[in-house]
């Protein structure tokens, strides 16, 4: 802060590499005081696969989100982390590995549970990679991760048909109005089937090995939501 303007300068990093500024609640016309709400109806976990192996949307069960929440995967791609030449799968707890005083388990079993007894509706969006991993693929279109994110949030996603995704366990939806049915499968999108079953094991292969460490602290439903490494 400049004592003779009162201006606050958020690019001076005397005191921190990370500047931050606080204000008071009440700037923000529309808060809540108490800073609470009802519970979600939609619950949305995000990614950016740049192996190019999920699908643009899935639906979780309680158990598989507990298994994602805990697993917080997405990826690393040149460009973005200094050092970073390829792809780097990247797992980080609870999505962003937060500074908590409890074991990662217990919020995912809480966040299982609650779930649960809301009946909430809980989604896995991949906004990375289709058609082949980063440098051969494209950027998942931002038009159709809106239109499904759209329908996730009114509902009307639960109403598709759905199959199960033969890497994950998870629900993936097989046709949308207004998308393009082949992105929905990522496999579709690659010219070289092959390839794209290469990289689904070596994906979920870094998913099983990741999970290891929450083996002995979680139940049976979690264990079962992992997906089976050949």
């Amino acid at each position: 802060m400049d004592p003779h303007t009162r201006k606050l300068d958020l690019y001076d990093n005397s005191l921190a590499e990370n500047s931050r500024g606080a204000y008071p609640l009440s700037f923000i016309p529309n808060a809540s005081d108490t800073g609470r709400t009802s519970h979600p109806k939609s619950i949305i976990m995000l990614t950016a696969d740049a192996f190019s192996v999920l699908p643009p949307i899935s639906r979780l069960t309680p158990s598989q989100a507990m298994y994602h929440f805990l697993s917080g995967y997405t990826a690393k791609v040149a460009g973005t982390e200094k050092g970073v030449t390829e792809p780097e799968a990247t797992f980080s707890t609870c999505f962003g590995a937060p500074f908590m005083p409890r074991h990662p388990s217990e919020y995912g079993n809480l966040l299982r549970d609650l779930i649960a007894e809301h009946n909430a509706s809980c989604w896995l969006v991949n906004t990375g990679w289709t058609g082949g991993p980063y440098g051969i693929g494209n950027r998942m279109p931002i038009k159709e991760t809106r239109a499904l994110l759209s329908a996730a949030l009114d509902g009307s996603l639960n109403n598709v048909e759905f199959r199960i995704d033969e890497n994950f366990g998870f629900e993936v939806p097989v046709s949308v109005p207004g998308i393009d049915i082949s992105i929905l499968n990522p496999r579709n999108t690659w010219d070289d089937k092959e390839a794209y079953d290469a990289q689904a094991r070596k994906l979920v292969g870094m998913f099983v090995s990741n999970f290891q460490k929450f083996m002995d602290y979680v139940g049976n439903d979690v264990r079962e939501s992992a997906p089976a490494a050949e």
